[in-house]
């Protein structure tokens, strides 16, 4: 445990320095070794920390272009949180593909007028929440709510409601992601493609694309006990 307790040590000094030099986001962070001189420790350490902060979606790492702040501060998570929810955030998107792409058949299958313009306005809300520079996060809740029901499946909406916190918490950790609000609104209007069409293989396997997309998370990349 000895390497964790040290990246954490960092990623606190990382933290007062950010606020000590009061940068904002958008500021480029020092070169690795450059934090490593100035904070004491070693190279590896810093680059350690770093990831976590990209993990977290603090920090913006570009190939051969440094780290920049995406923040004004470091409000880190607990890195015994972050480790929790990588644990259980595959299981969540299992469940999620398997409910989720039976929930857009069965509403291509059964939506009516009604339901067509609730898909509708929530895809208008979430185009307008990433037009004002946020993640769409409200817009893409609503969104599948609205497909849920359409459905109008009792049971399946019940398992939905079951894990719903835990499905916030895959919606936020997709979201974050550089570039994915924008590629998650195409993909929604897909799913509303295939539905207005009453087209229940085409909205099935339009969903299950998009789950597989709010999979691709650097969460499920890093390792906690390495520098990945």
């Amino acid at each position: 445990m000895a390497r964790p307790r040290l990246y954490q040590q960092v990623i606190e000094r990382l933290r007062e320095y950010v606020a000590h030099e009061r940068l904002r986001a958008g500021d480029r962070l020092p070169a690795e070794r450059d934090l490593a001189q100035r904070l004491g420790v070693s190279r590896a350490s810093v680059k350690q920390a770093i990831v976590v902060l990209e993990v977290q979606g603090l920090v913006e790492t570009r190939h051969g272009g440094g780290s920049y702040l995406l923040h004004d501060t470091l409000d880190v998570e607990p890195v015994e949180q972050l480790v929790a929810r990588r644990q259980r955030l595959p299981d969540v998107l299992d469940a999620r593909e398997a409910i989720e792409t039976k929930l857009a058949e069965l509403a291509a299958a059964r939506r009516t007028a009604e339901d067509l313009d609730a898909l509708e306005a929530a895809l208008n809300h979430m185009r307008a929440e990433i037009d004002a520079g946020g993640h769409g996060t409200d817009g893409d809740r609503r969104f599948h709510a609205a497909v849920t029901a359409a459905a109008r499946s009792t049971l399946l909406a019940e398992f939905m409601r079951s894990i719903s916190e835990q499905i916030a918490e895959s919606r936020a950790e997709s979201l974050r992601q550089p570039g994915r609000p924008h590629r998650s609104l195409r993909q929604h209007q897909a799913i509303f493609d295939a539905i207005s069409l009453g087209d229940p293989a085409r909205a099935a396997t339009a969903m299950r694309r998009h789950v597989r997309t709010v999979a691709k998370v650097r969460l499920l990349d890093w390792n906690p006990d390495g520098n990945s």
